[in-house]
């Protein structure tokens, strides 16, 4: 089995290699680029993609964990988040990510979690759970009306932050500057009410559904 790790931690990376089974093989990469490369160059032959999600840079890191799953749909990915956020774990669930467990999660339970993934289940641990059935249950409109205020163009750009495209990305599919775009972002995070892109992203897709 290999399994490629972005990990910027050597704790953690310390763990992951006394962890696995005798039979695996890690690679470690610690940036988004490298990973995007690597998965590039031979996405068939890694088994695993694990990730390990930093408190200095979660949020931007939630995002690209997104544009990863959207270029590597195949790829099973498990994040470990060292902080707990159900809104990044229903964000990142929502575009295919197989599974969320603790950094320093036990040899018997990575075991585990592993043989859930590869039956085709997810595996996201009690707490999210129980916050996928209360979201279920919960009105589709809730939130919609905080999209309301934005011009057809703003819209736009929400809906494309939702699918997990970058500034550049943005740029490119409507024809106007990264410099345009981040003006839109401004504008909207105002209007929304909201702090950074993966706030944004999960209210979006409340109206776009996107998965």
């Amino acid at each position: 089995m290999k399994t490629l790790c972005w990990n910027t931690d050597d704790a953690v990376w310390k763990h992951w290699n006394q962890i696995v089974s005798v039979d695996s093989l890690l690679v470690r990469a610690e940036t988004f680029e490298e990973v995007y490369q690597t998965l590039e160059a031979a996405s068939s032959s890694f088994t695993y993609c694990f990730i390990y999600l930093e408190d200095k840079f979660f949020s931007k890191q939630v995002e690209e964990v997104v544009a990863l799953c959207s270029a590597f749909p195949k790829q099973k990915v498990i994040v470990f988040p060292n902080q707990s956020s159900q809104a990044a774990a229903l964000r990142l669930f929502s575009v295919g990510v197989s599974g969320q467990c603790a950094p320093y999660i036990g040899k018997e339970q990575l075991s585990l979690v592993l043989s859930v993934v590869d039956s085709g289940e997810i595996w996201g641990g009690k707490a999210f759970i129980q916050q996928l059935i209360m979201q279920s249950t919960a009105p589709a409109e809730i939130h919609n009306d905080e999209l309301d205020d934005l011009s057809e163009r703003e819209l736009d750009v929400a809906h494309s932050v939702s699918k997990g495209l970058s500034n550049k990305q943005i740029a490119l599919e409507m024809g106007i500057t990264e410099r345009t775009v981040k003006a839109h972002l401004t504008s909207i995070f105002k209007k929304t009410n909201t702090k950074d892109r993966l706030a944004l992203a999960l209210l979006a897709q409340t109206r776009y559904a996107v998965h």
